[in-house]
């Protein structure tokens, strides 16, 4: 028996060769109950799913089982979504440690922008030089709050670590 391709929720039948081979296959409403009848008298069973041909002889099918809604098998092949409760956390842990800049280029590009850390040097998006971090300088005030001042307008002290 051929089936037509259908446009229907697909179902999940999982079958058991006589060999003891498993296999699944997805099956729209028509197609199951074409399946059934092909088992019930014996016959092979062809069908169409997507662009591919299934066939399979129902005298050496053991056994086979279609997995529904309310089946078990279902909460297996759907996502389970969790709650968005860890997502929040774990950007809150990240914007914890984020700091604003406050870029100031000799190329007269002047703006305000994130970092994930606190950094000492950057890159202006503008002319892609350097950047230093003022220390002596501190913090500023920007429109979007407290910013660490780059630079690379004059010479910035870089921090020495004694060792």
């Amino acid at each position: 028996m051929y089936g037509h391709r259908q446009d229907d929720t697909l179902y999940i039948m999982t079958y058991t060769l006589n060999s003891g081979i498993k296999g699944t296959v997805p099956l729209s409403n028509q197609q199951i109950q074409e399946w059934l009848e092909c088992y019930r008298i014996g016959k092979k069973f062809v069908t169409e799913i997507g662009k591919e041909y299934f066939g399979l002889h129902a005298e050496l099918v053991a056994d086979f089982k279609v997995h529904n809604q309310y089946s078990s098998y279902q909460e297996v092949i759907i996502p389970i979504q969790q709650p968005d409760t860890g997502l929040k956390e774990l950007s809150q842990a990240y914007k914890s440690t984020e700091t604003l800049i406050k870029v100031d280029c000799k190329c007269g590009t002047s703006y305000v922008t994130e970092s994930p850390f606190k950094r000492t040097k950057w890159y202006c998006t503008k002319c892609r030089e350097i950047v230093f971090l003022d220390n002596k300088k501190g913090m500023v005030d920007t429109s979007r709050g407290k910013a660490n001042y780059m630079t690379n307008k004059y010479f910035v002290e870089r921090e020495t670590t004694g060792v």
